[in-house]
């Protein structure tokens, strides 16, 4: 026994696991337990951790299931390494400013790439980034919170990362199940009862992504981490990683055992949203007692405890983390919320993808307003960074008409100021902001943080912005931080609501549809992803950046022969262009090797014009892959 001490050992045999949802009340954190499932099946790799020796899993659970187990042997420990998992790869864990990663085998073709030793290293790391950025010694404790969506590896990753942490000598304050805005928030907060504020904060989350991924997104008082900051964390954490020892990583755990303390967060994070509406009631409360002599009549009936009293509220959290907004927000203010549903977290995700861009999730909330004659619908996305909302008769408010929506009660409250937008939004959108609203519409790059970071730096530079919203439902507020929170735009939007039964308007969402009338939405719109093969020999072994890079300045050329087209004057992604009464937009995506061609006319036929021009341009690149493209003006 002892000649295998250090080694991999496969192919063990465990039982599956299944996740029972625990209850949440005051003061206790959602958790998970689990029930032994009878039939066994492999679990991946494992390693020896500790003396006398033991298995510990290097957390690679099949399909949907999570297990730690541990195995008693009387071989000594020793100083192997673990494997090794190099610079390179822990770099491919980048998406922008998050990690994202597999953390769940059993999906053909998507390797597990975190597991619980890499999200000690991220932890390790992040501690060092953190320390480092705040000039902390050795006498001082920095304290970093994490919390996580209902993804079915997060805690595991809790725990591990919490390692990372606690090893390094940071105080660890673990939220449990919360959302990622509450996470930034826990930075902000001064109260002891509830160990905040926290240095930095971590939330464990791969936003709208399948059951088998996960990541992590990274704050400090400043707001969330850039990209550099990033890629920072993942290069030292590469380092540890290639350090780490089997008595390193029990160290590890014991030290974490004495320095992790767990709190219930969300209870602050809540009360926050609840006393925001409840100012804003005031607010308008002491308006008409200024204003109007026979105010008290309209107080009566105006309860600012309560300003959504009688209001129907539906909720639709897609199993995500979003699910407190109901009894948490809105049962405090006074709303009826029955009829909301996918409340309860489940990381399978059965019902629908917790995403407010989704079609099939879209319809799920839009049925349940009409089925329970809702005032209003609110969906958010797994984590709560991200929503959109229903109003009575079944109109979305998602993508273009979200921004408008926002644009319009965020205008009402600063007249003239700038809105910024990621560069997929529609010309009829510019046309409302800057004619209806008296705005200014400031179309930037794809991306919320790109989206946020470039409103900070136009009010750095004297231009007022108090707005950057993209497509996606990332929202994001001056007088918040400049935070996307989800459950935040919902609360300026339920402002409205109160506001307009205050001045005796009883009419629930239709004061919200009425804040849009007058945006011009295109007839006809279309997403097309142009992938691009980077195993072609076109490459020429460049970079797939490179070659997206030479098939935008080839169409850029052809614009200037086409009389019927012409190049935007001020864009800052891609090339785009407007034509045959719409426009298109081709990009580079951030991450992948792909360029997205969004499209917009007032018919098919027009959408199908602008099709043709792109692909006149494009289709000599042998190794992009045209064929939607080619699909889509053919079958069209």
């Amino acid at each position: 026994m002892a000649a295998t001490s250090g080694k991999i050992v496969q192919n063990v045999f465990m039982s599956h696991c299944y996740p029972l949802f625990a209850s949440q009340s005051q003061g206790q954190t959602r958790d998970y337990s689990f029930a032994p499932y009878p039939l066994p099946s492999p679990l991946g790799k494992l390693a020896w951790t500790a003396s006398p020796m033991q298995f510990r899993t290097l957390f690679k659970p099949q399909n949907h299931f999570i297990i730690q187990r541990y195995f008693q042997c009387n071989a000594s420990a020793s100083a192997t390494a673990v494997p090794y998992l190099d610079k390179t790869d822990f770099l491919r864990l980048q998406n922008g400013s998050d990690i994202r990663g597999v953390a769940v085998d059993g999906v053909e073709g998507e390797p597990v790439n975190i597991t619980e030793p890499v999200a000690e290293a991220i932890g390790a790391a992040f501690a060092a980034w953190l320390m480092e950025k705040k000039k902390s010694d050795a006498s001082q404790h920095l304290r970093v919170s994490i919390g996580h969506d209902s993804r079915i590896s997060a805690k595991l990753l809790q725990n591990a990362i919490s390692r990372g942490l606690a090893g390094a000598g940071l105080e660890v304050v673990q939220y449990g199940l919360a959302s990622t805005p509450a996470m930034f928030n826990s930075t902000l907060t001064k109260d002891e009862a509830f160990l905040c504020p926290a240095d930095g904060s971590i939330m464990i989350t791969a936003s709208h992504l399948p059951f088998n991924r996960n990541g992590f997104k990274f704050f400090t008082n400043a707001g969330g981490l850039g990209k550099a900051d990033i890629k920072d964390i993942l290069e030292r954490a590469a380092n540890i990683y290639n350090q780490f020892t089997a008595e390193s990583l029990t160290n590890s755990e014991r030290k974490a055992s004495l320095s992790i303390k767990k709190v219930n967060y969300m209870v602050v994070y809540t009360s926050d949203l609840v006393k925001a509406v409840r100012k804003a009631a005031g607010n308008i409360g002491m308006t008409l007692l200024k204003y109007f002599y026979n105010s008290l009549i309209y107080l009566e009936i105006y309860s600012i405890e309560k300003p959504l009293e009688g209001f129907h509220i539906v909720v639709d959290a897609g199993n995500g983390a979003g699910g407190f907004f109901a009894a948490k927000v809105l049962e405090p203010l006074g709303a009826i919320t029955s009829g909301s549903q996918f409340l309860e977290p489940d990381g399978l995700f059965p019902n629908h993808i917790p995403n407010p861009e989704d079609k099939t999730a879209m319809k799920a909330i839009t049925q349940a307003v009409l089925d329970n004659k809702a005032d209003l619908g609110i969906i958010f996305d797994t984590d709560v960074d991200r929503s959109a909302a229903v109003d009575f008769t079944g109109r979305e408010f998602n993508r273009n008409r979200l921004i408008a929506l926002m644009a319009a009660i965020v205008l009402e409250e600063h007249p003239g100021t700038t809105i910024v937008t990621d560069s997929v939004t529609s010309d009829g959108l510019t046309t409302f902001i800057e004619k209806k609203l008296g705005g200014k519409h400031h179309r930037f790059k794809r991306g919320y943080k790109n989206v946020i970071d470039d409103a900070i730096r136009l009010n750095s530079i004297g231009e007022e912005s108090h707005l950057a919203i993209e497509t996606s439902g990332h929202g994001a507020l001056k007088e918040n931080h400049w935070l996307d929170d989800g459950a935040y735009l919902m609360v300026k939007i339920l402002n409205k609501l109160a506001s307009a039964r205050a001045s005796g308007n009883f009419g629930g969402s239709k004061v919200l549809t009425e804040l849009i009338e007058g945006l011009q939405e295109p007839a006809f719109s279309v997403e097309l992803r142009l992938k691009i093969n980077q195993n072609h020999p076109d490459l020429k072994g460049g970079s797939f950046r490179e070659y997206g890079e030479a098939v935008l300045k080839q169409l850029e050329n052809s614009i200037g022969s086409d009389p019927s087209l012409h190049k935007a004057p001020v864009n800052y992604e891609g090339v785009r262009v407007s034509g045959y009464g719409g426009w298109f937009l081709l990009r580079l995506s951030l991450h992948d090797p792909v360029l997205p061609l969004n499209i917009e006319a007032p018919s098919t036929d027009d959408a199908v014009k602008l099709g043709l021009a792109v692909l006149a341009a494009v289709k000599e690149f042998a190794g992009l892959d045209i064929s939607a493209l080619n699909k889509f003006v053919g079958a069209s």
